[in-house]
């Protein structure tokens, strides 16, 4: 129990709490792994947890854990609050590296992955439910586990330490206080089934997004299904001897490498691929323009062959709301939007639309005066209805008084730089 002790404590400080706006789509859902909405009126609080990847701001998390984000906050265990901004963000694995300004932090170390043993106790360290640097315990239950339909690419850790909303982009880090996986999503409520992106896809992906702002995945060109039994005894093979190839891309690594649909791929670099997704994980452990050696069954007969890796074709992710342009009044901390507020009286009217309060920065005046994400401004100044751009003019003076509506009530508020 001391040595666990010592692990959280020495750990925790390396682990940070993430609060992310995002607008409401009226619907009433939110992925409830963002954690609990807050009750502002269009403008959703979600939360998650993450990892300080350098001294000087870097932080790994979860890709939904931002996905949508008006505005993004980072609370260190110290208590500081600090906003971020994206550096990228890669979907198909589900991470996203973002910044905040700060130096002298305690970067978290990174163990490898493949070493990490099934059986050996692990801690998952987050915010569930926005609790703050919560330590729960389990066992490390399986390792490559794939085909949950969650994300482009799955490998996930499992384990039934406890994972819960709120986890999403903390650590799982086994007991020498090394972090072996990035906590992603559980399957069911209190099942104790939880999953983790490994260390070394995380850090890999990490390192890509800290350079080029986005992910370059290798790619091998084929559409690929297992053996089963079934198959395999057609093909007078043993079941996990090989994938079937099923699909060539045009002018992909594969047809250059003259594969052909019914070829099977027995190893990969040497190691055996004894399903697709352990064939898929050994080609994205290489690099775009690598060549790899792959043994292809064909007739019953065996020959090698050298494919060159092509970057995976994958579309970009849209910017997030919180990259768009918005009205900000940097001096005051907070950043508008015209939202639409009903419908038009007639049918050829366009609609009405208010000023809402999409972002505040922590610690600025606006912070300061009690306004909140979410806050439709009714006056300004004594303008009434304004415009984004008619608030934004309002603050140029570096203070101003609002008539603001939250939910049913309103309230005046006066900000001043």
């Amino acid at each position: 129990a001391g040595a666990r002790s010592a692990v959280a404590s020495k750990v925790s400080p390396s682990v940070v709490q993430i609060d992310v706006a995002v607008r409401d789509d009226n619907s009433g859902v939110i992925r409830w792994y963002k954690g609990v909405p807050s009750f502002e009126a269009s403008v959703k609080r979600g939360l998650g947890s993450g990892v300080i990847l350098s001294s000087h701001g870097h932080i790994l998390t979860n890709n939904h854990v931002i996905d949508d984000a008006l505005a993004i906050n980072v609370r260190l265990q110290d208590g500081r609050m600090l906003p971020a901004t994206l550096v990228g963000r890669d979907p198909g694995a589900d991470l996203a590296l973002i910044k905040i300004q700060a130096t002298g932090l305690q970067a978290a170390q990174f163990a490898d992955s493949d070493a990490a043993r099934v059986g050996e106790w692990v801690l998952a360290i987050g915010s569930p439910f926005g609790l703050g640097h919560t330590v729960t315990m389990g066992v490390l239950s399986a390792k490559s586990r794939g085909g949950l339909g969650a994300n482009a690419v799955e490998d996930y850790l499992q384990t039934d330490a406890s994972i819960n909303p709120g986890n999403s982009g903390g650590p799982l880090v086994n007991l020498d206080g090394q972090v072996i996986g990035i906590n992603d999503m559980i399957v069911g409520r209190g099942q104790g089934i939880g999953f983790a992106i490994p260390s070394k896809m995380a850090r890999r992906v990490a390192d890509q997004l800290l350079r080029n702002g986005r992910v370059k995945r290798a790619w091998i060109g084929v559409g690929m299904q297992d053996l089963t039994p079934e198959i395999a005894a057609e093909l007078r093979l043993d079941p996990g001897s090989g994938v079937l190839i099923n699909h060539v891309a045009s002018g992909g690594p594969a047809e250059r490498a003259r594969l052909q649909i019914g070829d099977i791929i027995a190893t990969i670099g040497g190691k055996p691929a004894r399903d697709s997704h352990e064939l898929m994980r050994e080609v994205l452990a290489h690099d775009v323009g690598a060549s790899v050696r792959l043994e292809v069954i064909r007739g019953g007969k065996r020959y090698a062959t050298d494919v060159g890796l092509a970057e995976r074709p994958e579309s970009p992710p849209p910017p997030l709301p919180m990259q768009q342009s918005s009205p900000a009044a940097p001096g005051l901390g907070m950043t508008i939007q015209n939202v639409y507020a009903g419908t038009p009286q007639r049918p050829e009217q366009p609609p009405p639309t208010a000023a809402q309060i999409v972002a505040i920065t922590p610690g600025s005046p606006a912070h300061r005066a009690g306004l909140r994400p979410g806050d439709i401004v009714l006056q300004i100044d004594g303008a009434t209805r304004p415009d984004a751009a008619q608030v934004l003019k309002a603050t140029e003076d570096g203070h101003a008084l609002l008539l603001v509506q939250r939910r049913q009530g309103t309230f005046y508020a006066a900000v001043r730089r």
